[in-house]
This record gives C-alpha cells, sequence and structure tokens, in this order.
C-alpha cells in the first residue's frame, strides 16, 4: 500500500513537472510571437490562464492568455505599459510549443489596454510638481455643484470624467489645484482632458482671467500611441491605481500570417 501511494505522488509530481514544462514552453512561443506583431523591444510577459495547461493543450482550446509589458514608452510618454487579455485562444500543439515555422493563433476575442501613469501627465502641465488622478461619482460632482459649481455639470456621466489635483503656483504660492475634467477618445484615438471645474482646495475663489488661464494649462491632448492589433480605442477611465487607461475590445482576432480581426467594440 505504502509503494502504491509513493507511487502515486510520484506520478502526480511528474505530471505536475510536465505541465509546468508545457506551458512555459508555450508561453515562451506566444511571447516572441507578441514581441514581433506589436514591435515591442523586448519579450512581454505571458500567462497561460486555467488549472491544468495540459488538459487544455489536448483540446487545442485555452481559456485566456493574459500579455502586458511595463514601461513601454512612446514620444513623450515615459510609463506607457500595454496589456492585452486573449480569450478562447485556439491552437493546436506544434504552434504552441514552438515546433511549427509560422505559428499562428485564432481567438474568440481580445481586449488591449494601454495605460499611462500621473506622473506622464504631470509633466504636460507647466510649474506643476505633484499631479493625481481619481475617479469621481455623482455625489462628487452634486457636491462640486452646490459649493459654487456650473450645474450643468449634474449633466456630466461620471464614467467619463475624472478629478484630477496638481500642485502648482497660483499667485505666487504653491498650492493644490483641483480640477473636474471629462474624459474623451477623440476619432484619431487620442486622449482629450478637457477641465469643466477648476478651483483652489484652499477654498479662495479664481478670478476670471486665473480660471481661464489654469482651463487653458489643464487642457490636455495626449497620444497614447496605438492599441495592439490596430484596436479601435473606445472606452478611456482612471483606473485603481491613478493612471488613464485607455482600452478596446477586437472580435475574432488572428495573431500570425497577417494579423486581422472582424470588428472592434467598446469594452466597459
Amino acid at each position: 500500500m505504502r509503494r502504491l501511494i509513493v507511487a502515486v505522488v510520484v506520478l502526480v509530481g511528474l505530471l505536475v513537472v510536465a505541465d509546468f514544462s508545457a506551458a512555459a514552453a508555450a508561453e515562451s512561443t506566444i511571447s516572441r510571437q507578441m514581441r514581433d506583431r506589436l514591435s515591442l523591444p523586448e519579450d512581454p510577459s505571458v500567462r497561460v490562464n486555467g488549472v491544468s495547461f495540459l488538459a487544455q493543450a489536448a483540446t487545442g482550446r485555452y481559456r485566456s492568455v493574459d500579455v502586458s509589458m511595463e514601461r513601454l514608452p512612446v514620444g513623450s510618454l515615459r510609463s506607457r505599459a500595454v496589456e492585452v487579455k486573449i480569450h478562447d485562444l485556439r491552437a493546436p500543439w506544434s504552434e504552441l510549443t514552438g515546433s511549427a515555422p509560422a505559428p499562428r493563433f485564432r481567438a474568440t476575442d481580445a481586449r488591449s489596454v494601454v495605460t499611462i501613469g500621473s506622473g506622464d501627465v504631470m509633466r504636460m502641465v507647466p510649474r506643476s510638481t505633484q499631479l493625481s488622478l481619481a475617479t469621481v461619482d455623482a455625489n462628487d460632482i452634486d457636491e462640486i455643484v452646490l459649493d459654487g459649481g456650473d450645474p450643468t455639470l449634474r449633466g456630466l456621466d461620471p464614467r467619463n470624467a475624472a478629478l484630477l489635483t496638481a500642485t502648482m503656483t497660483v499667485r505666487g504660492v504653491e498650492q493644490p489645484v483641483e480640477v473636474l475634467t471629462a474624459l474623451q477618445v477623440t476619432n484619431d484615438g487620442l486622449i482629450r482632458l478637457t477641465p469643466r471645474d477648476v478651483r483652489l482646495t484652499g477654498g479662495d475663489d479664481l478670478t476670471a482671467a486665473e480660471t481661464a488661464a489654469l482651463t487653458r494649462t489643464f487642457s490636455l491632448l495626449i497620444d497614447p500611441g496605438k492599441l495592439p492589433f490596430r484596436v479601435t480605442p473606445t472606452t478611456l477611465r482612471v483606473d485603481s491605481d491613478g493612471a488613464l487607461e485607455l482600452s478596446g475590445q477586437v472580435k475574432d482576432l488572428i495573431v500570425g500570417e497577417g494579423d486581422r480581426s472582424s470588428s472592434s467594440s467598446a469594452q466597459g
């Protein structure tokens, strides 16, 4: 009986090792493909999700694959990161293990995400020394209106807005400025930040000239670079880390032999 238990334990151990080894080989192949297809400077991080890789490999279908790369500069952006979440990946075993001469994968859909840290945004705001971004809800907007803001702000969708707080010199004194900002993705895939309410956190009122000047300062147009697989960006928001997150979704994705997809759609 003891020998049987030992044999079972050894067999399970060997299967686990085989599973990890096969998954590592597949992840390496996908990583090289993504580096080439996305023109990345180095291999990105790849993770094939699921309890057992070999069980998925037996069917040629993989529940989800995550591809990510941190700090991928473009233009003046330094903290830009790229992430792709691929769902229902379909590929023969030979293509995932790299034995095929030209690996080719297909997926039901993929979500492409580009994030831009608040530090990059701060560098676009003259005279600012600190800057943070936070989400807002309807109550936050209502409080701004009750505190003297334009009543039309209540028509601003909180999902398309953010509270930007920056420390900068105003009236010769370095102090925090709060800006209720509308978030927009332009038709050509740029990020537009439009101030809707600007105020000093200390409570002092701004003059019309000061408000106009600060509104110009915080009106930003940011080129985030292209989303992976030429996905059309549709959603812009502030994530839990206070970074701008631009995303889009593509259906029926093919990686390899000339990438293509059938459509892009919004992803909330």
